[in-house]
């Protein structure tokens, strides 16, 4: 039998959370990634084409209605054109799909962000810090445009 100590043990748990990232930054999860997928919006997103891009995810969820990656980047959409509260709705069905969704939970924190919501922007935070044992990019955005916020205010 083998004798395993603690930092085998951490070693091992580590290398199974890299492994998995590995395949959630493929663009699930609202990991960063870019699944070919969503690649198509994500273009039209970049070049802030919003609308034209929110007309494409809405087509894409009529078959896939509880796709927290299509409500997501949905949502953004509707934030960049200043439509606050289709924002809101799009992000909260996001995570109920998926409550983790690193990308939904970042961009919800920026939105709540420019409602003047701190309380509510931390929140999503404290998901975030939770969901990233190691760090992630969505975390340390949300972390700074906080950090912003505060000064600012």
């Amino acid at each position: 039998m083998l004798n395993y100590n603690w930092k085998t043990y951490a070693l091992a748990l580590a290398l199974a959370y890299l492994g998995s990232s590995a395949v959630m930054a493929d663009g699930g999860n609202g990991g960063g990634g870019r699944s070919s997928k969503l690649a198509p919006f994500q273009e039209l997103i970049d070049a802030e084409k919003y609308q034209q891009a929110i007309s494409e995810l809405d087509k894409a969820l009529r078959d896939d209605p509880d796709n927290p990656d299509l409500l997501n980047l949905i949502a953004f959409s509707h934030r960049k054109l200043e439509r606050f509260e289709i924002a809101l709705n799009y992000y909260r069905q996001a995570l109920q799909a998926d409550p983790g969704h690193r990308g939904a939970n970042e961009y919800l924190g920026e939105l709540y962000l420019r409602l003047g919501q701190l309380d509510k922007a931390e929140e999503r935070l404290a998901v975030l810090d939770k969901k990233c044992f190691f760090g992630c990019r969505e975390y340390d955005k949300l972390e700074k445009a906080i950090e912003d916020y505060r000064k600012a205010h």
